[in-house]
């Protein structure tokens, strides 16, 4: 299973020179099963830039965690949208009354957008996600819903021997202490135990947080408890806050590194997201990255 970044920013796009190393796109990761076939995590408008690599895939599986714009501000520039012989398969969280594609199409339609669902030449159908675990090519896919404000799903992905924890928007210490509570009180838990590679939200400073409970992200303190109670094998710190710089990043991993240690966490094993990176996971569980880095602790 390859993953590979496209987009590691929360809540809004923020490019600009103080946040080109770390990237200024909204959530957007790609999954490439050892099948061959093709996952979309979340649709932000890191989006945009993985269509042009996708000119030769025929069958592609967005899987929405919700519908925050954040998460799907990219769709309508998506090139394969755009090209007659693909067919796409967009996922996402049920809600009673209210189908997934007419939830979208109040994004996708005047005066928001200038096409609508029905324009898009790609062959197009929208699934609510399974309460139950279901199949995409060699995968198994598993959704659940987490801690976030709106109906918000988090996903585990495995394949072979493999396994990739999604939780981009939580915030699973709402309440809860996360360094004592039984691990079946805390939010998106099963979905991370054990995992190959846990992509976690990490918005918040402590100090942040403080001002922001409720706000459905994650302070540093526990997204660190959280990925060392589930003992995910590797950790990538996700969904940066627009508001932080590069260097601001960089000061947040060191500290971030430091908290890891003194958790027990394995050295090595905890990173900054960055768009452009990515991670091959190996059938024994190991990766290894390529491109510009996950600048690891």
């Amino acid at each position: 299973m390859r993953v590979r970044i496209w987009g590691a920013r929360g809540s809004i796009p923020a490019p600009g020179p103080h946040t080109a190393r770390y990237g200024g796109n909204t959530s957007c990761v790609e999954v490439t099963l050892s099948d061959g076939s093709v996952l979309v995590l979340d649709a932000g408008s890191g989006i945009r830039d993985l269509g042009s690599s996708c000119a030769e895939v025929d069958l592609i599986h967005i899987l929405l965690t919700h519908l925050h714009l954040d998460h799907i501000q990219g769709l309508l520039f998506f090139a394969p949208f755009f090209r007659p012989e693909t067919e796409i398969v967009i996922w996402g969280p049920p809600v009673p009354g209210r189908s997934l594609r007419d939830r979208i199409g109040r994004y996708l339609s005047a005066p928001l957008s200038p096409i609508e669902i029905r324009s898009l030449p790609a062959k197009v159908s929208f699934r609510k996600c399974p309460a139950k675990e279901w199949e995409i090519g060699s995968a198994r896919i598993r959704a659940a819903p987490v801690k976030h404000r709106g109906p918000t799903l988090g996903f585990r992905i495995s394949d072979a021997d493999t396994s990739l924890c999604y939780l981009p928007d939580h915030e699973p210490g709402l309440g809860v202490p996360l360094n004592d509570v039984e691990p079946d009180w805390i939010s998106g838990f099963a979905l991370a135990e054990r995992c190959s590679l846990l992509l976690h939200d990490c918005q918040y400073t402590d100090e942040e947080y403080s001002g922001r409970v409720g706000w459905g992200h994650s302070r540093v303190s526990d997204a660190l408890l959280f990925a060392h109670r589930s003992e995910a094998e590797q950790v990538l710190l996700f969904h940066h806050d627009p508001l932080h710089t590069d260097d601001e990043l960089d000061l947040l991993h060191r500290q971030a590194g430091e908290r890891w240690l003194a958790v027990g966490g394995p050295a090595g094993e905890l990173a900054m997201a960055i768009e452009g990176s990515e991670i091959d996971l190996r059938t024994d569980g190991t990766g290894y990255a390529e491109g510009p880095g996950l600048a690891p602790s």
